[in-house]
C-alpha cells in the first residue's frame, strides 16, 4: 500500500540515489547486490541484539532496492534477469530476518510458519498474475498493490526487532495483512484476468 501510494512523495529521494550510483558506475545489478549483502547483514546484527542498528540497515537495503529500479530506468538497462535478482534477493532478506527470529525466539516458531505460508501464498498469486498479465506501469511487470508491500513488511520486522516483548503479537498481526493482501490479489486477478 506505502509502496504504491507514497511512491510519488519518496521518488525524490530514489532519483538522487540513482543519480549517485550511475556516477559511481554501479549497474542496477550492482546495487541489488548491495541491498542483499545489507540485508543479510541486519539479520545479523538482530542475531547479537544490535537492533536499532538492524533496523537502521534493513531500512537502508530497502531503499537500494527502490534505487536499483530507477537505475535500470535510466540507464535503459532493465531485464527479465534484473527482475528475478530483484524479488528473489528480497526474499532473501526477508528469510534471513525470519530465520534469525525463529533462532532466537524459539515460542514464535509456529507463528512463523504461519507467516511463512502466508508470504508463500501472497507472492504466488502475485508471480502469477505478474507472468499472465500484460506488462503496466513503472515496473518491469505487472505489479499488483496491496495492504501488505515491502514497506509494510519492513515497519513489521521494524517493530519485532525493537519490540521484542510483542513479538508473537506482531508476527500474528503481519500474517493476517499478507492474507488480506493475498485475498485483494485474487479478487483483482480475477477482474483483470477474464
Amino acid at each position: 500500500m506505502l509502496d504504491t501510494h507514497a511512491r510519488k512523495y519518496v521518488s525524490p529521494f530514489i532519483e538522487s540515489g540513482a543519480n549517485f550510483f550511475i556516477g559511481l558506475k554501479l549497474s542496477a545489478n550492482d546495487v541489488t547486490t548491495l541491498a542483499l549483502i545489507l540485508g543479510i547483514i541486519s539479520s545479523i546484527f538482530l542475531y547479537f541484539d544490535k537492533n536499532v542498528l538492524a533496523v537502521v540497515i534493513l531500512w537502508t537495503s530497502g531503499y537500494l532496492d527502490a534505487v536499483d529500479g530507477a537505475i535500470a530506468r535510466k540507464t535503459s538497462t532493465s531485464s527479465s534477469f534484473g527482475t528475478v535478482l530483484d524479488i528473489t534477493f528480497d526474499r532473501v532478506v526477508e528469510i534471513g530476518i525470519i530465520l534469525v527470529i525463529g533462532l532466537k525466539f524459539a515460542d514464535t516458531r509456529l507463528s512463523l510458519i504461519v507467516l511463512l505460508a502466508s508470504i508463500l501464498l501472497s507472492m504466488v498469486i502475485f508471480l502469477t498474475v505478474g507472468a499472465v498479465s500484460e506488462k503496466n506501469g513503472v515496473k518491469s511487470f505487472y505489479y499488483q498493490a496491496g495492504m501488505a508491500e515491502r514497506s509494510e513488511g519492513f515497519i513489521m520486522f521494524s517493530l519485532i526487532m525493537l519490540s521484542q516483548n510483542y513479538v508473537n503479537i506482531i508476527i500474528n498481526i503481519f500474517s493476517i495483512i499478507i492474507l488480506i493482501t493475498a485475498f485483494q490479489r485474487i479478487y483483482e486477478a480475477k477482474k483483470i484476468l477474464k
